[in-house]
């Protein structure tokens, strides 16, 4: 196992050994490091005999889910939850976070808002003290497909930087997301001096934006693990 990989599984192993609990309505992000609490979640349920209810946020968190033998349910029949797990693609030291590179973002926000706690897994390299030290990709912003270029043009206008459509890898044209929807990388140039929560309320306010990777004032904890061998916690 490489550096980094050891880094993702100590980190989720030490949050799902911190955090879940037997009985728990657990929500499932998506991402790399998550495979590796699903993994602990499962040691852990057949080890302590945990019953524990999962809902994934994604087709992949379904599937790992189901691979893992654990329950699965879904918002409408657990609407509420304990708590969610979900990895970053960057985290600040007040705990705001980037996440939508993998195109998920719509339905993970969707699932930590139900869970009263929201834990968050990671390596090393998504530990900033500001958003963009690290993660060069920008913020992902879910959008109707008619909209993309209005919605374009207008972040480019009122935010500057640079908003690009994500084209996907194994087909041709833009990446389509689980929800049928486009996905505009913002490229940012700076942290801007009003803050992210004014930046997520105005991106939201465009007519055509589903959704921000912005995660804000949601999350509770944070693991980092480290190529040392150590887990930080923020």
């Amino acid at each position: 196992m490489s550096g980094v990989e050891a880094a993702k599984r100590l980190a989720a192993r030490s949050a799902v050994d911190a955090f879940v609990k037997n009985g728990f309505k657990l929500g499932i992000g998506s991402g790399s490091t998550v495979v590796y609490a699903v993994e602990r979640i499962a040691e852990r349920a057949r080890a302590e005999n945990l019953q524990l209810t999962c809902v994934p946020s994604s087709f992949q968190a379904r599937q790992l889910i189901i691979e893992h033998g654990l329950l699965l349910s879904d918002l409408e029949r657990t609407p509420e939850l304990d708590l969610a797990i979900d990895g970053a693609d960057e985290v600040d030291d007040r705990l705001t976070l980037i996440k939508g590179g993998g195109g998920c973002l719509l339905q993970e926000k969707i699932v930590v808002n139900a869970a009263k706690d929201f834990v968050v897994v990671a390596d090393y390299r998504k530990n900033s003290a500001a958003l963009g030290q690290q993660w060069k990709k920008g913020v992902p912003i879910e959008v109707l497909p008619l909209a993309y270029r209005p919605v374009q043009k207008e972040i480019e206008s009122r935010f500057g930087g640079v908003a690009k459509l994500r084209m996907a890898k194994a087909k041709a044209g833009p990446l389509v997301t689980d929800n049928g929807m486009f996905i505009i990388d913002w490229e940012f140039n700076e942290a801007p001096a009003e803050g992210w929560t004014k930046i997520g309320m105005e991106l939201n306010n465009i007519p055509g934006v589903v959704e921000h990777g912005l995660f804000i004032g949601c999350a509770k904890k944070a693991y980092f693990g480290n190529e040392d061998g150590t887990v930080s916690e923020r």
